[in-house]
């Protein structure tokens, strides 16, 4: 478990930065579950204990030599093994706990010496990976290792006054009283230091992870703010394009209700129909202005486009040139229109317009496609555009190269109350279709 670290502050401002200091990161209490985890390890350790207590003597194989009763031997395995509940709530108690209890139950010469070695390597180990002060936590580690070493060595000269065992098996080059001093040294010299520096390491990992976490958060953060700065300006584009669809709408008004008044007292019936087109024309610009209205004040937006091209208002009649501009590029391209033709209105054309060009220019940058169909079909409650590929399935519309393909196009959908599909065809490659209401 990871948490904050230390926050530091610009030399400028007074105020802290969201970019932690990491040389004075503190590892985060243990969680519940850690804990817990902690409390079953002692119980463990502690059956350990007994059992091994137990098997000693009943063989009567103490380590130490002539052993206290059973009852004492069950009540030092409890007192070494049971503080490591605690082991990464106060790492440095337990140690030092478990530290001065092994030197006295040798003292005691009890008879296990293998499980309260196994429970002091545990108190090193968990002083080095959850100590919060870690100049306090290294220098107790140290003092409790050189403690350790300085009873091995009192343990040592005992062992040298000592009349010699006969080491009747003795064989090697080394003298064997030599050969003991050393072994034990360096047995004891190895798990010491293995405890430390895996110690160590646990609390370097920690800290990487949470460095990681931090890492990936910000990363978060910014793309965040990089899509809603994006968004604003797709948006921009998109009203920027209206815009000229419906000043168009407006002046096609003026230019009619200009005609009906020239003619409204000569040719009632013309003057009529001039009516009639400006009414028309009045409708389809509110319901556009309507639906870019509802999308500039929506409040979920997840990405946006990069939309390129003219600042004129194209529209299904130029669907050709970008299958041209595309084959001029490689990719063969065919168009087809299916069903009767109609008017749309000129907003819708310009969206299809933009779909079919980001679609393709998404195609031609990143699919790896060979072919490409663009599909216009007027059915008879809507107009259908449909963009597929036989590239790599999903790179055709992905959002590459700082695009926005997809959601952009979804932003210009739900202008005219549509709907975008998008996804992997069966036998390969890609499909953007989007479907506005006739």
């Amino acid at each position: 478990m990871t948490g904050p670290a230390v926050l530091s502050a610009r030399p400028d401002e007074g105020t802290p930065v969201d970019e932690p200091v990491w040389s004075q990161w503190r590892r985060p209490r243990p969680s519940s579950a850690q804990q817990r985890y902690d409390v079953w390890l002692g119980f463990a350790v502690l059956a350990g204990a007994v059992s091994v207590t137990v098997l000693i003597n009943s063989m009567g194989a103490f380590s130490l030599g002539e052993a206290p009763t059973l009852a004492e031997q069950f009540a030092w395995g409890a007192a070494m093994t049971l503080p490591l509940m605690l082991r990464r709530r106060f790492p440095l108690v337990v140690l030092l706990v478990v530290g001065v209890l092994f030197i006295a139950a040798q003292v005691r010469h009890t008879g296990d010496n293998v499980v309260s070695a196994i429970a002091l390597l545990l108190a090193i180990y968990s002083a080095g990976a959850w100590a919060r002060d870690r100049t306090r936590g290294r220098w107790t580690r140290i003092a409790v290792i050189a403690a350790m070493f300085l009873w091995h060595g009192v343990w040592l000269v005992g062992f040298l006054v000592r009349p010699a065992p006969p080491f009747e098996d003795a064989a090697g080059p080394l003298a064997p009283v030599f050969a003991s001093v050393l072994y034990g040294i360096a047995f004891n010299a190895m798990f010491f230091l293995a405890a430390y520096f895996f110690g160590d390491m646990a609390w370097v990992s920690a800290r990487r992870q949470a460095e990681l976490e931090h890492r990936a958060e910000q990363l978060r953060r910014s793309q965040e703010q990089n899509t809603r700065g994006a968004i604003v300006a797709e948006r921009v584009r998109i009203a920027r394009d209206l815009h000229d669809v419906v000043a168009h709408h407006v002046s096609v008004m003026g230019v009619q209700a200009g005609a009906a008044r020239r003619v409204l007292d000569r040719d009632q019936d013309l003057a009529r129909e001039a009516l009639r087109t400006v009414e028309d024309t009045a409708r389809t610009a509110i319901d556009e202005l309507r639906g870019l209205l509802g999308v500039l004040r929506a409040d979920t937006v997840e990405d946006v486009p990069e939309v390129t091209g003219e600042t004129s208002s194209p529209g299904l009649d130029q669907l050709p040139e970008l299958a041209a501009m595309a084959r001029s590029a490689g990719l063969e391209v065919d168009h087809g229109v299916y069903g009767e033709p109609r008017p749309v209105p000129q907003g819708v054309a310009l969206s299809v317009y933009r779909i079919v060009q980001e679609s393709l220019t998404n195609v031609v940058k990143h699919a790896d496609a060979r072919k490409a169909d663009v599909r216009v079909r007027f059915l008879e409650t809507s107009l259908e555009v449909e963009v597929a590929d036989d590239g790599r399935g999903g790179a055709g519309t992905s959002d590459q190269g700082g695009g926005f393909g997809l959601v952009g196009m979804r932003e210009r959908v739900a202008v005219h109350g549509g709907e975008l599909e998008s996804g992997p065809r069966r036998d390969g490659g890609y499909r953007v279709r989007a479907r506005f209401p006739a």
